[in-house]
């Protein structure tokens, strides 16, 4: 092709002395407008065509081609090649152009096909994400670490292109570079290490929500990364968390509460201890018309009617044995009775799961008074719905409290100053 390009300038009266190089500059324009123009025919014409294709079909997997552009990567490996098999066609092979073409051919076309590669990779993780029903396999670290190995490869292939060796030669050399690739990649060592336990051991997925207080991490994982991992706060930022921290660390994992289907409510009330006070029996005969508390207020009466000294008609009239009644007999006191009424109260709630623990207890007293805290599940793990349960339950308890003659401990305030 080169001697009909040079036959050609000469019977157009070109001089000797520029043939050589006439030739080999139309042979370059003429391989060049050929490859674009090849590369207009895939881009414009038949990627179009595959285009449409991928739209009106039914499947979701040709969709993700699309999206993550390896049609449109693939489409330039046709001028590549096209340039490839023309350029010792056309131009002399003993001309530094055609040594220059082939070899810069050569390494695009396999930066190109790395980077189809790693498109099609980005493919296969789409389709994982969206089809398996638990993300325990970590593929994000998996492709990571393949697309590294992918463009190691791909940069020793290059470089023996450029100087014209095998790869093993470059490969051969590696073995003593191998103390400064650890070094180097200590942080992908480690987060590969990770990956693998954190999949092992199904530690957390994508979706969980996490909570890593010492990186101010609280909100839902993104992505497990090979050397971090993307986490979405519920203000909407991102904390990214070194990917190794997950198993050198603690952290709190929510998966098991959505499974279950149910919230803890872990809270306290702070009852005055200056308040709390046995019951008389007329203070007992008004509790009785309360519904959740007339089981449990004859149960009582029946309990405490059958125990302890002093039941004897001289003892009860005497009135020192009246007044020592309380450290002789049992009888009902009001922290008690708000506990009992507490209870039944959450146990006849339809918001609490009644399979779960459901339980009132008392806390150690404190300067402040006495904690009751208040243990069960709400029967959603929707958060707006969690809190409004959460709220209507201590709203009632707080002003039902003073029916029971206790009082809420709060430190004195401007209003309580002006009211004495």
């Amino acid at each position: 092709m080169n001697e009909l390009i040079s036959i050609w300038l000469s019977e157009q009266g070109l001089s000797a002395k520029y043939l050589a190089s006439a030739a080999i500059a139309i042979g370059i324009s003429l391989i060049f407008l050929l490859a674009a123009f090849s590369y207009y025919l895939a881009k414009h014409q038949v990627l179009n065509l595959i285009n449409k294709m991928i739209i009106n079909s039914k499947n979701t997997w040709d969709d993700a081609l699309m999206e993550h552009g390896v049609l449109n990567r693939m489409t330039l490996l046709l001028p590549l090649v096209i340039i490839l098999f023309l350029t010792p066609i056309i131009i002399e092979a003993s001309s530094v152009a055609n040594s220059l073409l082939i070899v810069l051919s050569k390494v695009l076309l396999t930066f190109q096909i790395s980077r189809c590669i790693s498109a099609l990779l980005n493919v296969s993780k789409s389709i994982y994400q969206e089809s398996a029903k638990q993300r325990f396999l970590p593929l994000s670290a998996i492709i990571q670490i393949i697309k590294l190995a992918l463009y190691l490869v791909t940069s020793i292939i290059i470089i023996s292109l450029i100087i014209d060796r095998s790869p093993v030669y470059l490969l051969s050399g590696l073995g003593a570079l191998t103390a400064v690739l650890l070094l180097v990649f200590q942080d992908t060592i480690k987060g590969l290490v990770a990956s693998i336990q954190i999949s092992a051991n199904r530690m957390v997925v994508a979706g969980d929500w996490v909570e890593l207080p010492e990186y101010g991490a609280d909100g839902d994982v993104l992505e497990i990364g090979l050397s971090t991992v993307k986490i979405e706060n519920f203000d909407k930022t991102i904390t990214t968390v070194p990917t190794y921290a997950l198993i050198s660390g603690s952290f709190k994992n929510w998966r098991n509460m959505y499974n279950t289907g149910a919230r803890r409510i872990k809270r306290t009330i702070i009852i005055d201890i200056a308040s709390i006070d046995f019951y008389s029996a007329e203070q007992i005969n008004k509790l009785t018309k309360a519904n959740l508390l007339h089981g449990y207020l004859s149960d009582k009466k029946q309990e405490l009617a059958k125990s302890g000294p002093g039941n004897n008609s001289e003892q009860n009239n005497d009135e020192t044995a009246q007044a020592l009644s309380s450290l002789n007999n049992r009888q009902l006191t009001n922290i008690g009775t708000f506990r009992a009424y507490i209870t039944k109260y959450l146990q006849q709630n339809s918001l609490i799961r009644a399979d779960l623990t459901c339980m009132v207890r008392q806390l150690t007293a404190t300067q402040a008074g006495l904690p009751l805290e208040i243990y069960c599940f709400a029967n959603t793990t929707n958060w707006l719905e969690y809190e409004a349960i959460q709220a209507d339950i201590f709203d009632h308890l707080f002003a039902i409290a003073p029916q029971f003659d206790l009082r809420i401990f709060q430190h004195p305030s401007g209003h309580d100053w002006k009211n004495n």
